[in-house]
């Protein structure tokens, strides 16, 4: 880790190592903007973690410089709330920039309800709303509030600012060619397409004055049809360093890219390679970005030199401790963000405050106070899922004397089978990590064990937490018997063979991954394909459809969309994979009776019969929880939670789990 925790000079300011918490919208404000203790405190224990820069998204105006519930800077009584949170900050030998942000057309509406602004009036991909055109005075002043927030943030005791030129919001806008049809002197031509983000920057540098970090957030690459790519986002970079930026933070594309860029699925540091042509044209220092969850792959990218810094926000939202642990050594205590975007990205996508799936205390630091119990208590833990886990960890933390039982040969549950489907795999991460927490907190643990009656007779626990999870339901659908029906959890352990032509009853988030997990059988792996393709034994193009024609699978699903139960990024993702590899989906469809050559299914009132080979059941699962009736009565304090309570996600498994661990 030696150049991981190297300092380095941005401006005239230097950073004590070069991992960056990036600005992320956690929505832990007033509704006006005012910064409260919960903000605070969130950023209090990145800062306590061992990040070298912290960067605050900030500002809003009129004109949409950002949303409600993040730290406003639009006048001057917002300077002792900031002033407390640089102060905090500045405790722990942290420096803090402040995102100024304008989103243009990437809001729905203004907050008097009129339409957003933009560089043209072109309906927004992310939102589909048409924006009013911003008017020459109207972006002047945008360039002033620009520069009166950045003054501001100065003499708020942040270290430096950051301007938000990605993700399709308004600097984007007007660089792009999508969004910008102008004839103005902001539009037309690439030079005049940058010159709001270049004017903007040297409004500012004139406002801060020389010496005071300027950095610009770009995206190396748009990935959108038609719009910029590497080569004019390069430009970019080098235009905004002339303007005055000091530091070049390196993303990839816009929200509604062609591609993937943020979820599970995506390779880690898949996107390095835009920071490292970025580095290459300029001078100042670059910071990448975009699923770098790992100290060391971020020890990598900086000796390799393709860049000087290291973005993280989601690692630091699940770990705010990740930099000081790998500074030293204890790797294995790192809390992994395994890019799910449950609690964060699909929480700020639906206007929420984030969360952490893995991390419940994050954003609720003060709510989820370790505190010692006063008295020591025997505590029985059963079922070795998400949630027996955490609930394990957190009570012997407390100074309880845990035993958690598990049934089966191993811990994880049902988390062990959310990490078989393709790019889902990073979920077995956190189970290695939990496994890796309750071992170091001593805890006793039983697998193989089943606990009945006699055996907490016999123990007499003080306490019980119930976390023995969930069984699959079994739809009343004449022909369920069949030997060519089998459940989706079979499938994915390996326990159960599927044909040819397969068709899966249930489209929410077990249903899609496995309908990817048997479309993926007997496909070419992405590796050969790529030294076929290397090798020139075929076309690039070729290989890749060797990597996608695997089984033919269809989905039926009961309601009017797939994936109802899933955040839209995943979602996203997942819809793209299944076109991918040709897999069906059927809506509004109600399976009716399955045969041996298939299943009937009514979709629009009509009797329709699809031919497959093996029908895969994945409706979901219901509680098992027959040992809690059994209990009263036997022992004091009996908690039940996950999914033998009711269906729950892992997020919120694993967050009342939380909750239970500090009350036992």
């Amino acid at each position: 880790m030696r150049k991981l925790f190297e300092p380095i000079k941005i401006a005239d300011i230097e950073v004590k190592n070069r991992i960056v918490m990036l600005a992320m919208g956690i929505g832990y404000c007033e509704q006006d903007g005012t910064i409260t203790d919960r903000l605070i405190r969130f950023y209090v224990e990145r800062a306590k973690g061992g990040a070298g820069l912290i960067i605050v998204p900030c500002a809003y105006n009129d004109f949409g410089m950002n949303l409600p519930m993040h730290p406003a800077m639009e006048d001057d009584k917002c300077l002792p709330g900031i002033r407390r949170l640089t102060d905090a900050l500045h405790e722990y030998d942290v420096k803090a920039f402040a995102q100024l942000l304008h989103l243009g057309s990437s809001l729905w509406a203004m907050p008097d309800g009129s339409p957003p602004v933009s560089a043209s009036a072109v309906r927004s991909k992310l939102t589909g709303v048409v924006p009013r055109e911003l008017t020459i005075p109207e972006i002047r002043e945008t360039i002033a509030h620009f520069a009166e927030g950045a003054e501001r943030a100065k003499q708020g005791g942040f270290d430096g600012v950051e301007f938000a030129g990605t993700g399709g919001y308004l600097f984007n806008q007007f660089i792009s060619p999508l969004t910008n049809n102008r004839d103005d002197e902001y539009g037309g031509d690439f030079e005049r397409r940058l010159r709001f983000p270049v004017e903007t920057v040297e409004k500012v540098r004139e406002s801060v004055g020389p010496g005071f970090p300027i950095s610009y957030r770009t995206c190396g690459d748009e990935f959108m049809k038609g719009g910029n790519r590497q080569g004019e986002m390069k430009f970019v970079a080098q235009a905004v360093e002339k303007a005055g930026a000091d530091v070049i933070n390196v993303t990839a594309g816009w929200h509604q890219s062609f591609i993937p860029l943020i979820t599970m699925d995506v390779p880690r540091g898949t996107f390095v390679y835009l920071a490292q042509g970025t580095k290459e044209v300029v001078n100042v220092p670059v910071i990448a970005c975009n699923r770098i969850n790992d100290p060391f792959l971020a020890e990598q990218i900086l000796q390799n030199g393709q860049a000087d810094m290291i973005g993280m926000a989601r690692a630091l939202l699940t770990d705010p401790e990740l930099p000081n642990k790998a500074a030293e050594g204890r790797f294995d205590e790192i809390r992994p963000c395994v890019g799910c975007n449950q609690g964060c990205l699909d929480s700020a996508f639906s206007m929420r405050e984030i969360s952490c799936v893995f991390n419940p205390a994050a954003g609720r630091e003060a709510e989820f106070d370790l505190i010692r119990a006063e008295k020591s208590k025997k505590v029985f833990v059963i079922g070795g899922g998400p949630a027996g886990m955490e609930a394990t960890r957190v009570a012997a933390l407390r100074g309880h004397n845990v035993t958690l039982f598990e049934k089966a040969d191993k811990l994880g549950g049902q988390l062990n089978l959310a990490a078989i489907p393709p790019g889902r795999g990073e979920l077995a991460n956190a189970v290695s990590y939990l496994v890796g927490a309750i071992q170091r907190a001593g805890v006793r643990v039983k697998l193989g064990k089943e606990v009945d009656i006699e055996l907490i007779t016999r123990e007499k626990p003080d306490v019980v937490i119930l976390a023995a999870g969930a069984i699959p339901i079994h739809p009343n659908i004449p022909g369920i018997e069949g030997e060519n029906v089998v459940f989706a959890a079979d499938v994915l352990e390996g326990k159960a063979e599927v044909g040819e032509t397969v068709v899966i009853i249930g489209g929410g988030a077990v249903g899609i991954e496995t309908a990817l997990f048997v479309a993926k059988k007997g496909t070419t792996s992405a590796e050969a394909a790529v030294f076929l393709a290397v090798g020139g034994a075929m076309a690039a193009e070729a290989a890749i459809q060797l990597t996608q024609k695997g089984k033919h699978v269809t989905i039926l699903e009961m309601l009017d969309k797939i994936g109802q139960d899933m955040g839209i990024t995943t979602l996203s993702s997942l819809r793209l994979h299944l076109r991918q590899h040709g897999a069906e989906v059927i809506t509004e469809a109600k399976a009716e009776r399955i045969t041996e050559s298939g299943i009937e299914y009514t979709k629009d009132s009509q009797s329709i019969f699809a031919a497959a080979d093996t029908i895969i059941i994945a409706v979901g699962s219901q509680p098992e929880c027959e040992l809690a009736e059994k209990l009263q009565g036997l022992v004091s304090e009996i908690h039940q939670i996950g999914d033998c309570v009711s269906a729950r996600t892992v997020r919120e498994a694993i967050e009342e789990a939380a909750q239970i661990g500090r009350q036992s």
